[in-house]
């Protein structure tokens, strides 16, 4: 994310082992010996109620517990006129635990029916909570499907620290967007960055109106004056990272190295700077690719935005979304150099908690002082200096690495971020950082990660010992030493 410059089946509940033990055969006698005593049935399952929170010290009520997803199937249905919404999720998940119930985060909107397994199950709601039973307790390790029908008028998520995010009626259409929630605005979900899937969209509009999400375009279809819009994201994507767009668009198209290109810049901008600013993404990728490795996912793209409630750019998946502040003063790259930085670091690389955040904000903000050192702006050692002699004492005083729910996206995280990624580089040497960076990116592709282990990767492949480094400049609260060779 980059904020304003200003200031976002299963079964039953029975196990038994069947078999007795026999006993062996006298060799005087034809006849078996009777069964043994000993021998017991097992005990049946303890079902259990899954959690209501994915176990997050910063954000306690976000995600569930005991189930994984892997694949979502979306089916919506949008009427900006009456900014009314109706959509059908399925969820194809496998249980972690043995469950009597799980939940599901969905805000503002109303469950018609539920089934599980093709089985009516019952539900309830509960604040942004939807508690489901189904009618036979979920056994661990075996998969599930679960389908909602769900309607209503969608309501964003405010929160006094972090601003206003999810689902968002505009003058011509919606934007489903924010960070850390949004997707419980739109569909029901399992919210937390640590439990990814991947997605299949089907959004459907009123004629002349058009839908973009994330991934490889699908193709669309009309009926009835509606048309419906198709998108597939087949990559593992943390759920705060999907998105809808619907309204008019300056639509472009290509194909990159095999990949589909597609963008979409709000007609509610003239055209100019935000479409030139754009149209760079697959030349900033492939600088990125050269440094970071391969790009992570299927597709390409970008879309532009203008709306007074979103001042901000954010890292939705394969297709980043940019407020149309960005480009007023002109082109732009360094903007989309940060949100396609995040495509390997934020996206394909996923926090598994919140506090460890520095992990995206801190690559993405670096990658834009490579970017401007690439096209001869500066260098990334000056982009270094000028933050490490100018910013404001707070930055030292909010630890980058353990920054606080209130200070996820403070300053600190971001350009004190960055400045310990230099510090690293410093320390270890370009041909060990280079290589750090992009065994990173690999290893960790389509997973989850944390910043002691990323410590552990850069100590064992630079050699050195890196623990006073990392504990200046991730958990001090004080200035550190200008960074040094070691």
């Amino acid at each position: 994310m980059r904020v304003t410059r200003h200031r976002l089946r299963v079964g039953v509940g029975l196990l038994v082992t069947g078999a007795l033990a026999l006993s062996g055969c006298d060799s005087s006698s034809p006849d078996a010996a009777p069964p043994s005593p000993s021998a017991t049935p097992t005990q049946a399952r303890t079902f259990a109620a899954g959690a209501a929170g994915a176990g997050d010290a910063y954000f306690p009520t976000y995600g569930n517990g005991g189930y994984d997803v892997g694949r979502y199937v979306l089916k919506v249905r949008y009427d900006p006129a009456k900014d009314q919404l109706t959509g059908t999720a399925t969820v194809e998940a496998t249980a972690t635990a043995d469950l009597s119930t799980f939940n599901l985060d969905l805000a503002g909107l109303t469950v018609k029916t539920v089934t599980v397994d093709g089985t009516p199950a019952t539900h309830t709601q509960e604040k942004n909570e939807l508690v489901i039973k189904p009618a036979a307790g979920l056994i661990t390790g075996n998969g599930f499907v679960a389908e909602i029908a769900y309607e209503g008028k969608p309501k964003a998520l405010k929160n006094e620290v972090l601003g206003e995010g999810g689902f968002l009626h505009t003058s011509d259409g919606a934007i489903a967007l924010g960070q850390p929630e949004s997707a419980s605005t739109w569909f029901p979900v399992n919210d937390h960055p640590s439990d990814k899937a991947a997605y299949d969209f089907e959004i459907t509009v009123p004629d002349g109106l058009t839908a973009v999400s994330n991934g490889t375009p699908g193709g669309k279809t009309s009926k009835g004056g509606w048309t419906t819009w198709k998108w597939s994201e087949k990559s593992p994507m943390a759920s705060y990272l999907s998105t809808v767009v619907i309204g008019k668009f300056r639509i472009t198209t290509a194909q990159h190295k095999g990949r589909p290109v597609y963008s979409a810049v709000t007609t509610k901008v003239a055209k100019g700077a935000a479409d030139d600013s754009i149209a760079q993404t697959v030349k900033v990728a492939d600088y990125l690719e050269s440094v970071f490795g391969p790009y992570p996912f299927d597709a390409y793209g970008g879309v532009v935005v203008s709306d007074s409630r979103i001042a901000y750019a954010l890292e939705t998946q394969s297709r980043p979304v940019y407020s149309a502040g960005f480009f007023r003063q002109g082109e732009n790259t360094g903007v989309v150099a940060h949100e396609l930085a995040h495509q390997w670091f934020g996206d394909s690389v996923a926090l598994a908690k919140w506090e460890d955040i520095w992990l995206n904000e801190g690559f993405a903000t670096y990658a834009e002082w490579l970017w401007a050192e690439h096209t001869k702006v500066s260098t990334a050692k000056q982009a270094f200096d000028v933050r490490f002699a100018n910013v404001p004492a707070r930055v030292w005083k909010t630890p980058p690495g353990k920054p606080g729910m209130r200070e996820i996206f403070s300053e600190s995280v971001y350009q004190r971020g960055g400045m310990t990624l230099h510090a690293l580089r410093v320390a270890v040497g370009d041909k060990a950082f280079f290589q750090i960076v992009k065994t990173w990116a690999a290893e960790k592709r389509n997973g989850t990660a944390t910043t002691a282990e990323f410590v552990a990767l850069a100590e064992r492949i630079s050699g050195k010992q890196l623990d006073a480094l990392f504990d200046a400049w991730l958990y001090g609260t004080k200035k550190p030493a200008a960074p040094k060779a070691l």
